[in-house]
């Protein structure tokens, strides 16, 4: 599951990338790749380096939680707020990320691990109540 979220979302990214430069006139290169990392950044969710977000619908949208290595303890499960729940997310930490259907991280209920290195996942397979950073 994870190779095809993965690749769904390089081929997503690779798409948006080469649209606006298509799109573009040839003439005025630094206005082509301010729009573009724009419109990348607006399509993909607006995820800071060494950030942790997470979205309540899919596509990125509504307000994103984020979390970031000072506030967050390595490898402990934290749990959303109460009632809350995510089903889009970027993972920017720099280390994996395992996300979990259950609250308390159990793994009887669903679960994936995301590397840190930059994965944007527009729709997770199950709404995300918890996850784990890992050391790496």
């Amino acid at each position: 599951m994870y190779t095809k979220t993965f690749l769904a979302a390089a081929v997503a990214l690779t798409a948006l990338l080469a649209a606006p430069a298509a799109a573009a006139p040839a003439a005025a290169p630094a206005t082509v790749t301010g729009t573009a990392a724009r419109t990348t950044a607006t399509a993909l969710g607006a995820c800071g380096p060494g950030q942790l977000c997470l979205w309540p619908k899919a596509d990125f949208k509504g307000r994103a939680l984020t979390h970031e290595l000072a506030s967050v303890d390595i490898e402990s499960c934290t749990a959303l707020p109460a009632g809350a729940s995510a089903q889009a997310l970027a993972n920017r930490t720099g280390r994996p990320v395992t996300t979990y259907q259950s609250a308390e991280c159990a793994e009887t209920g669903e679960f994936e691990t995301y590397p840190g290195r930059g994965t944007w996942v527009p729709q997770t397979p199950y709404k995300v109540r918890a996850f784990k950073i890992w050391e790496r």
